[in-house]
């Protein structure tokens, strides 16, 4: 016996290439995409069409799900019985679909969560009332009827869509290799665009777009994409489509009415929450969910004071949460021609025109077929009562009075079975009269019927009056209103944070913290061991804070995010970048336009802007040059650079006094020199600059206070006179007793 003529032997490439192709085209096909005509997935088709084989159209009473699914399943759609009822679900759900095709009782999932419905042997459904523009036509000879599954029953190809359900409820679906995202329109600005298309196959899709604007979502948020990008979307076939959340102000506090469409309450009270406990929601004091049957969506938002600009705190919430979102639009569906396809508006809408004038035409014709085969009945039994004496006759007295009748009133086969199978009490003389009347009213019909589809003109009449019954009877005013706005941005992150006062401290380890107040002792606070205090500023919790190390690169964070003083801090080196074996030797806080002093203790020094200390973060940037051996002395910060004079003391006692608007203003380098000092004390390190200080001009503006081992000694403004001079000269000396200075420091 030959085994191998039983099968085909190919290489497992080709099986492996072809195997996929199958499937490939089957999800497309099969499951994932819509089709133009009624705008269903296979799986939704077989829902809607065995629901209403069981009778459940919307008078009728509701059947248990597990029921409708059950047939679903069994009959229709050979799959999982959880996806099949996610599938009857999601067309329940009126949050989900625009024209939600069944009427679900019990529960359905909510906006909260619509995965939360009941299992389907608790929630009864049925068919809703617009379920009936789709299935209205069924039997009308419109659809062709394939076999299922198991080839027992017959189900339709399509079902005879009235209204162009590809746009009306939407569709999202990824395949293999492609996807489709419809997104939900208005049932009216539908009909209003297919029938200019109709009057004018010509019309441009900018042209439809003055009927069908734009998306109409299930929910009342605002569609902010400006209209020209939503034309481009209908041009193109694909794009996004931007939707914003509604609120109102009332008695002071900020009201949430409307969010995008399947944007969660609760996962948008969850992002502001955590914003709020990260503390970047200063503005923000409470949140609560009022939502209740009669308002759905009722978020309120508690502002901290009647001075919170709500505009500007939704701007934020706009761009930092979900109640601002983007929809992808990829309007990708199977074509007439059974090929999937992304088209622009007038494409679709012209081949659903052309679906629904084939499936008016089909029914006209079947109803024409119909009308005559009455009229043909209706003429054989006419025939019957005019000579109906004879008729009985050869009823009675023939052996075969089928094929007598049939010769002797030359009647056809059916119209003889018409007359045979007539009950008696249907012989009276009122029945004749009927017969007359219904076969002049099926011959109008027939004259009628035969006028339409000999007239494309009065067939496009027809179409369009149907149009517009639909959308009187199912349509609904738009809820998505177009409304034009720039997409929302998030505000500054120090516009987040409450102004408050603190004291950065940083240790001789680079160890930072941030104390509440100025009122803080740094040098009273708690340090690791074998460290202690190097320095400490005032600064805002809205402001940087700058740290300079010991090669001159400056590296800035923002004050607020510093960790509290209760602990030791934080190493610097774990929030940037230094360079191994580099320290940091300087901290200065301040705005971006605060006049800094930069110097080293070679005498060279420059004014800048404390801007020109922040960038990049991690890595730092250089922002003072300095020579071997030369160290950064503290920032010193001037608020009038026209009258402010700078102080520099050298560890010798040379103390000079000049006005800060004599140095040159950079954003990084070397600088000028301040003071001069000998190149050969310099060189051995015999002379330094101990201190600069900033002292404001005239009486009761400043004191500097120089320290020499356990000396120390304050100079008021009339003492500085006396050492005033020119940059970059020597400056005078201090009395003898304090030659050897350490440092200095500044009092207000």
């Amino acid at each position: 016996m030959n085994l191998q003529a039983n099968y085909e032997q190919i290489p497992l490439k080709t099986y492996a290439e072809r195997a996929y192709l199958d499937y490939s085209m089957y999800v497309v096909l099969d499951r994932a995409l819509p089709f133009v005509g009624d705008g269903l997935k296979p799986v939704q088709r077989r829902i809607i069409y065995a629901m209403s084989e069981l009778g459940l159209n919307a008078t009728a009473k509701p059947k248990k799900s597990a029921r409708t699914i059950g047939d679903v399943i069994g009959k229709f759609h050979p799959h999982g019985d959880s996806s099949s009822y996610e599938a009857m679900v999601l067309m329940a759900q009126p949050f989900s679909y625009r024209y939600p095709l069944v009427d679900g009782q019990g529960n359905f999932g909510s906006p909260d969560d619509p995965k939360s419905f009941a299992a389907m042997r608790y929630t009864e459904s049925k068919l809703s009332p617009i379920a009936e523009a789709l299935l209205g036509e069924l039997g009308h000879g419109t659809v062709d009827w394939v076999p299922n599954f198991d080839g027992t029953l017959e189900e339709p190809s399509w079902l005879p869509a009235r209204v162009p359900h590809v746009l009306l409820n939407g569709s999202m679906g990824i395949a293999v290799g492609m996807a489709t995202d419809i997104p939900p329109h208005n049932l009216r600005e539908l009909a209003s665009a297919c029938i200019r298309l109709l009057d004018e196959p010509d019309t441009t899709v900018a042209e439809l777009c003055e009927h069908m604007p734009g998306p109409d979502y299930p929910t009342e948020a605002e569609i902010i994409t400006p209209r020209a990008d939503l034309r481009a979307i209908y041009q193109t076939g694909g794009g996004s489509v931007r939707a914003r959340a509604v609120y109102q102000r009332e008695e002071g506090n900020i009201v949430i009415t409307a969010l995008p469409h399947q944007v969660s309450p609760s996962k948008i009270l969850e992002q502001i929450a955590a914003q709020m406990r990260a503390k970047k929601l200063p503005m923000i004091e409470d949140l609560r969910d009022e939502s209740d049957h009669e308002n759905p969506i009722r978020l309120v938002i508690v502002p901290r004071s009647s001075r919170v600009d709500a505009d500007e705190t939704m701007q934020h919430l706009f761009a930092t949460t979900d109640m601002e979102k983007s929809f992808r639009v990829n309007l990708n569906m199977i074509g007439l021609d059974g090929r999937p396809q992304v088209k622009d508006l007038k494409r679709i809408l012209a081949e659903w025109l052309s679906f629904r004038t084939t499936t008016v035409t089909r029914r006209l014709n079947h109803r024409l077929t119909k009308v005559e085969r009455r009229l043909h009945l209706l003429e054989g039994l006419r025939i019957a009562y005019l000579n109906l004496d004879e008729v009985i006759r050869i009823v009675r007295t023939e052996d075969e009075p089928k094929a007598v009748l049939m010769a002797r009133f030359r009647l056809s086969e059916e119209q003889t079975d018409y007359i045979l199978e007539t009950r008696l009490r249907q012989l009276a003389r009122l029945e004749e009269m009927k017969i007359t009347a219904e076969a002049d009213q099926l011959e109008e019909e027939r004259a009628r019927i035969n006028v339409l589809l000999k007239s494309p003109a009065k067939l496009k009449s027809l179409i369009k009056d149907e149009l517009r019954a639909d959308a009187a009877k199912f349509g609904d005013d738009r809820r998505s209103p177009l409304v034009e706005r720039d997409v929302a941005q998030a505000l500054d992150e120090s516009a987040l944070v409450a102004s408050e006062p603190v004291t950065v401290v940083l240790s001789q380890k680079g160890w930072a913290r941030a104390a509440k107040g100025y009122d803080i002792d740094a040098e009273g606070l708690n340090y690791r061991e074998g460290d202690r205090l190097l320095a400490a500023v005032n600064a805002r919790t809205t402001q940087q804070v700058a740290f300079i190390d010991s090669t001159g690169r400056a590296y800035s964070t923002l004050a607020h995010t510093l960790p509290s003083a209760r602990g030791n801090g934080e190493p610097l080196t774990g929030r940037f970048s230094p360079a191994a074996g580099v320290s940091f030797d300087a901290v200065v806080a301040g705005d971006n336009d605060t006049r800094l002093i930069l110097a080293s203790d070679f005498g060279y020094g420059f004014v800048t802007r404390f801007e020109a200390l922040t960038g990049r973060q991690k890595a730092g940037k250089q922002i003072i040059s300095l020579s071997d051996h030369a160290k950064v002395l503290a920032p010193q910060i001037s608020a009038d650079p026209a009258r402010d004079r700078i102080v520099v003391v050298t560890t010798e006692g040379h103390l000079l006094m000049f006005s800060v608007a004599e140095l040159p203003e950079l954003d990084k380098g070397k600088g000028y020199k301040l003071i001069e000092i000998p190149k050969a004390k310099l060189a051995s390190g015999a002379e330094r600059v101990a201190g600069v200080a900033v002292v404001g001009e005239g009486e009761g503006k400043g004191e500097v206070t120089m320290y020499a081992g356990q000396r120390k000694l304050t100079l008021k403004w009339s003492d500085l006179v006396e050492y005033g001079g020119n940059r970059a000269s020597r400056g005078g000396l201090l009395p003898r007793g304090l030659r050897r200075v350490e440092r200095i420091e500044t009092s207000a």
